[in-house]
């Protein structure tokens, strides 16, 4: 059985890009513990409207006529607006008028920042979808009662729409907008990176963000490509939860997802992936490799391996012991394999890394290839 690296260093070798701004930091601190490097690449910025007039005069108006339920469709929304009731001085009169009031929570992380804030959530969508919080809501009738509805940067999801049509007094609280993102370039090279095996995994935390780093990688012409990466399983995407995933599923993408819709859950997700041995492995000469952008864990071993070497053990590795040609091989060397010497020292240097001249069998006229003794 081939022996697994260490938890607190399960990750090394591999690069992960965190496409989101919110809570980006814990991410990275998380995954870098346990040896990854990591770079955040936002695709959405986040505007928050702690100083609205909009936000304060909707919050006045529910202290002086408190609603009967309130609905938290996120976390980082439903604490800015406790945030911006503090720091305008309306916060424990926004308590008292939530004192009979029932929570609503459209997935763990907003019912986390009702707990957080002192209030009990009364009900969570176990699906994480407002079109479940507006059947829960509707089932149980809403006419004539205020129902405030604290919404993300998407939009409303429909929910005042429904609402009103169900005879609810629908009040709008809309804490953050999206934005775009902070760097432009930074999200289309980690597109790029992504398709070409330089990012080993990319990690979202909401839908819109989600959608806009796939919106990147089309513009790049990258998204066969990533969509390729995944498949095969060399490529984690990686989702908070079923609402987060829903661009990548639309757009076809392999997705991996948290179970508890937690940043907790998504690291922990992202870790499984490595320490137990979901990422592909091939049974070769040198021993059992999984390839990383960093390197190659051979046997559980990590060795470093140079972006030449590192690329071109990935294209043998993904040809699962078919011959590739010095001209395909050229094709994935950062400068592009100006002549044959450079594959041939790429190649070289792979094998003197391994530690086994075998692991890569050269074939006389046609090119070279992995030796794989079986696949697990």
């Amino acid at each position: 059985m081939t022996e697994r690296p260490q938890l607190e260093a399960v990750l090394t070798g591999c690069t992960m890009v965190i496409a989101a701004e919110r809570r980006a930091g814990d991410l990275a601190t998380a995954l870098e513990r346990r040896g990854a490097q990591v770079y955040r690449a936002p695709a959405l910025s986040i505007l928050p409207n702690a100083d609205d007039d909009v936000l304060l005069e909707r919050t006045r108006a529910l202290i002086a006529h408190p609603p009967d339920v309130v609905i938290v469709t996120t976390g980082v929304g439903f604490r800015g607006w406790i945030d911006a009731a503090h720091e305008n001085g309306l916060a424990e009169d926004l308590a008292e008028a939530f004192r009979g009031t029932q929570f609503v929570a459209r997935g763990p992380k907003a019912h986390g920042a009702i707990q957080q804030a002192g209030f009990v959530a009364d009900w969570v969508a176990e699906s994480e979808t407002a079109a479940e919080v507006g059947e829960y809501l509707t089932v149980s009738g809403v006419a004539g009662r205020r129902i405030a509805i604290q919404h993300h940067g998407a939009g409303s999801d429909g929910l005042d729409e429904l609402m009103t049509q169900h005879g609810a007094d629908v009040v709008n609280i809309t804490v953050y907008r999206w934005g775009p993102p902070p760097d432009p370039k930074i999200v289309s090279r980690s597109a790029m990176q992504a398709a070409t095996g330089e990012v080993d995994a990319v990690l979202f935390t909401s839908a819109p963000g989600a959608a806009e780093w796939i919106r990147a990688a089309e513009r790049g012409g990258r998204l066969e490509a990533i969509r390729e990466r995944a498949t095969s399983g060399r490529l984690l995407l990686a989702s908070v939860g079923p609402v987060t995933a829903t661009p990548l599923d639309a757009a076809g993408l392999r997705t991996t997802l948290a179970v508890r819709g937690r940043l907790g859950s998504l690291v922990r997700c992202v870790v499984d992936h490595y320490a137990t041995g979901l990422a592909p492995q091939l049974i070769t000469m040198a021993g059992t490799i999984e390839v990383r952008s960093g390197g190659a864990l051979v046997d559980g071993r990590f060795i470093p391996l140079s972006r030449a070497s590192a690329n071109v053990l990935g294209a043998l590795f993904d040809a699962g012991g078919r011959v590739l040609s010095r001209e395909e091989l050229g094709r994935v060397l950062p400068r592009g394999g100006e002549n044959a010497h450079a594959v041939e020292m790429a190649i070289a240097r792979l094998r003197e890394a391994l530690g086994c001249p075998d692991a890569v069998k050269t074939v006389i006229k046609r090119g070279y290839r992995l030796t794989v003794v079986e696949t697990p």
